[in-house]
């Protein structure tokens, strides 16, 4: 092998399913290698079995061993097994001299992963949008319509080379008066790995044309400059922004604009896997703002968020949460109440599209409307939740669990068939080893479970070899195991199930391995886990 490179490549429990069918540490030698696929293939030798239906069972496994040997004993494949599995071998990575290292071919394999997700970017448009529904109660009270106006938004991405991407997109805008739209044509160049250009032109309400440039500074920090010129006023504008990084999950960033509204702006933001948090201070001519927003992950599927805007012209806050209600899909509910009333606001998220709907409520302020118009909301979704989508969601769920456990039973079924007909083939020859560990009062397995912890540790009631039960008798590959010195050892960090004989009889259940055995006329019991090492007899028996 290719010393520490390869052994370092090999640490975990994954891409190990190779070393587990031939009963090899994944650090075995090559001579322990042929050792192994010799024991096996004169086991499973289509011309050692008489039978015509055991001849196609031993020919499946006989493949499988000699393509795990192929694997394992070509100093390359054998790396990129470790570094990939299965979907490194078949991916098209470039074997040859020049891929001695770990680091080279890990660095070839992304260079082809990268290649196939650009082909795949290039080959469909992303698009995203939104759509906005001002909603008003007083207006439609006073007989005006409920509708007060409309925003529309969209845009398409296409990549037309590995750095050339254009976007097209577009803003529609109605209220009760007038209305407008804007269209928007940008350019976008990747110049080197740190830095790229764009170029944009828009049309409409605010026709302007603009260039942006952004490049990374440091590891940490990325600055952007940004300059338009606008036909409607022919006010030119320029935007510097600067951003570092400043932890593994917070950033900071300073904005300063020169123009029609110059100002400057500092910003921070936080996001990890349960909190996201931001906040702005913005000072511009004629006013001062500030801003804040937090959001905390409540469950798997569940959000809360609270926010705030305070300002020359502005005060409000904002309280609510969101759920997930599908892979793609989420929604959300908003209270906002500040200067310009109270307010509820609807959310649908679905990849990249949005709906929102504002609804003013009211646009005055009064006590008891605005707590009754927090409460009501609120208490309906806890109703609602407890009596309707929370039993809706456990059926569902029930439901699905009952149609994946008719799937897993099915597979699990046709493992254990699997499984039992190895074990056929390995009948004689763990016959006669068993004998002669029985001449020299050597190791002799005389019960093996492998499977279901819990069932394992009630292994002394009355298990049938069922698929109900989670448990598969492995007493035969276990004397198979047993070397001619009378030792049996499996390695630790390769999953059993991948032995030759065993199967997974419960999948997705943690796992265990008992083994009642004979050594010196003297009878003992082990257990282990999946992944952990057996080595029996043990010192001193």
């Amino acid at each position: 092998m290719m010393g520490d490179e390869a052994a370092a490549a090999r640490t975990g429990p994954q891409n190990r399913e190779l070393y587990a069918l031939l009963n090899l540490s994944p650090e075995a030698s090559d001579e322990e290698i042929r050792r192994a696929y010799r024991q096996w293939a004169q086991v499973y030798h289509p011309d050692k079995s008489p039978s015509p239906l055991m001849k196609e069972v031993a020919e499946e496994n006989f493949k499988r061993i000699c393509e795990a040997y192929e694997i394992l004993s070509d100093e390359t494949k054998r790396l990129i097994y470790d570094l990939y599995g299965m979907e490194g071998l078949s991916s098209g990575l470039e074997l040859g001299p020049r891929l001695s290292k770990a680091e080279e071919i890990k660095e070839e394999l992304e260079r082809i992963k990268r290649r196939e997700e650009e082909a795949k970017k290039m080959a469909h448009f992303m698009p995203t949008g939104s759509i906005l529904f001002n909603l008003s109660v007083p207006s439609f009270l006073e007989g005006d319509g409920i509708m007060r106006g409309m925003v529309m938004a969209s845009q398409v991405q296409s990549q037309l080379s590995k750095d050339d991407a254009v976007a097209i997109a577009g803003n529609l805008a109605a209220n009760q008066r007038s209305g407008g739209g804007i269209g928007t044509v940008i350019l976008r160049r990747q110049l080197s790995p740190v830095s790229s250009i764009e170029f944009v032109a828009s049309t409409g309400l605010q026709s302007l044309i603009g260039m942006q440039t952004t490049r990374q500074l440091s590891i940490h920090s990325t600055a952007t400059i940004n300059i338009s010129k606008s036909f409607s006023d022919g006010s030119i504008n320029l935007t510097n922004t600067w951003t570092r990084q400043l932890s593994e999950t917070s950033s900071g960033n300073i904005e300063l604009a020169l123009g029609m509204r110059s100002g400057i702006t500092v910003g921070w933001k936080k996001r990890d896997e349960n909190v996201s948090a931001g906040g702005d201070l913005k000072i511009e001519t004629g006013g001062l703002g500030a801003s804040a927003r937090y959001t905390r992950k409540l469950s798997s599927k569940s959000h809360g968020r609270i926010a705030g805007r305070i300002g020359s012209n502005a005060l409000e806050i904002e309280v609510g949460g969101g759920r997930k209600i599908s892979e793609f899909s989420t929604v959300r509910m908003m209270y906002t109440i500040g200067l310009k009333g109270v307010f509820w606001k609807l959310e649908l998220h679905r990849g990249g599209q949005k709906l929102i709907v504002p609804v003013l409520l009211s646009a005055y302020i009064s006590p008891v409307f605005a707590t009754g118009a927090f409460i009501v909301p609120t208490s309906l979704y806890f109703l609602l939740k407890k009596f309707v989508v929370k039993p809706y969601m456990q059926k569902r769920e029930k439901r699905k669990a009952l149609e994946n456990t008719e799937k897993t039973y099915g597979k699990v079924r046709e493992a254990r068939r699997s499984a039992e007909k190895a074990q056929q083939l390995l009948q004689n020859v763990a016959t006669r080893k068993k004998n002669r560990q029985a001449e020299t009062g050597g190791l002799i397995v005389t019960k093996a479970l492998y499977g279901d912890a819990k069932a394992i540790e009630k292994r002394h009631e009355h298990l049938e070899e069922e698929v109900e039960s989670g448990v598969i008798d492995v007493t035969v590959p276990m004397n198979f195991l047993v070397s001619d010195s009378g030792e049996l050892k499996l390695h630790e960090g390769v999953k059993k199930s991948g032995i030759m004989g065993f199967c997974d009889p419960c999948p997705d259940q943690p796992k265990q391995l008992y083994v009642a055995y004979t050594y010196n006329s003297r009878t003992f019991e082990a257990i282990v886990g999946d992944f952990e090492e057996l080595v029996i007899p043990q010192a001193g028996q």
